[in-house]
């Protein structure tokens, strides 16, 4: 009776877990039907557990990874909506999935008005790069100098610099939403300056990189690190309707009752 209610028995399930394999006890049971039902050698059997074993692990290694990176989980090219009225240019946008721009190293700029996806697509491309085991790291530009500032006053700044200077792929989203202090513009241009030509770099603006220079104080710093930029990034230019607006609720029934569960 109790192989009814426990197909594996309390032996093989404190031996998976004592093997910190504990985890396959939620699909072993299915393969063990699929292997009766196959006949299946004893060798493929341990193959196809095991090959489970190495997919659970990987995925749960690309969730943690896009979670430390600061990669949003629901905005990926899988959760895209292709429908959306939203225009940019296909042909680059699939170069840059292909990831060969973090060769170059190139970087990409990701402009248009509010709402269109930018960071979406910027996300997406930062999931791209975790699943290929590439290091990532995305920050709202906002964020990204608030932690800036707050390094100086504990003296991590030399840390936070080496951080944000190293990683393979650097998102730095909604960038010149505001004037930039002359300490943010300093970070920025440290920040640039030292990934140029080194390491990849996507950035997402409601503005074009022609109107980034009169929101920083410093014209020479500012300058430079546009320049530099610039020179090395593919412009993505993304426009159309706000692609928010097909993220709302469904409104209610017209006669108010609750919609049926599926």
């Amino acid at each position: 009776m109790s192989s009814l209610t426990d197909p594996l028995g309390p032996d093989l399930t404190a031996t998976l877990r004592a093997l910190k394999l504990g985890k396959l006890t939620a699909t072993l049971p299915e393969r063990l039907t699929l292997a009766r039902q196959q006949n299946m050698p004893h060798a493929d059997f341990l193959q196809l557990i095991l090959s489970d074993e190495v997919a659970r692990r990987e995925a749960g290694s690309i969730a943690l990874r896009a979670k430390n990176a600061g990669l949003d989980p629901a905005m990926r090219t899988e959760t895209w909506d292709p429908t959306a009225a939203i225009r940019y240019d296909q042909r680059l946008w699939n170069e840059l999935i292909s990831l060969r721009f973090l060769d170059g190293p190139h970087g990409a700029l990701i402009l248009g008005p509010v709402g269109v996806g930018k960071t979406h697509l910027a996300t997406a491309l930062g999931h791209i790069a975790v699943r290929r085991r590439r290091t990532v790291a995305m920050a709202r530009a906002d964020k990204l100098f608030k932690r800036l500032t707050a390094a100086r006053l504990d003296n991590t700044l030399d840390y936070e610099y080496r951080r944000l200077t190293t990683v393979e792929l650097l998102i730095i989203d909604d960038f010149a939403l505001q004037p930039l202090t002359p300490a943010q513009t300093t970070d920025f241009y440290e920040i640039i300056t030292e990934r140029h030509r080194k390491a990849s770099t996507v950035v997402t603006s409601n503005r074009d990189a022609s109107e980034w220079l009169p929101l920083m104080t410093d014209p020479l710093l500012a300058q430079s690190a546009i320049d530099r930029l610039t020179s090395t990034c593919h412009e993505l230019i993304v426009e159309g309707d706000s692609y928010r607006r097909r993220q709302r609720p469904a409104p209610p029934p017209v006669d108010g009752t609750a919609p049926a569960t599926p």
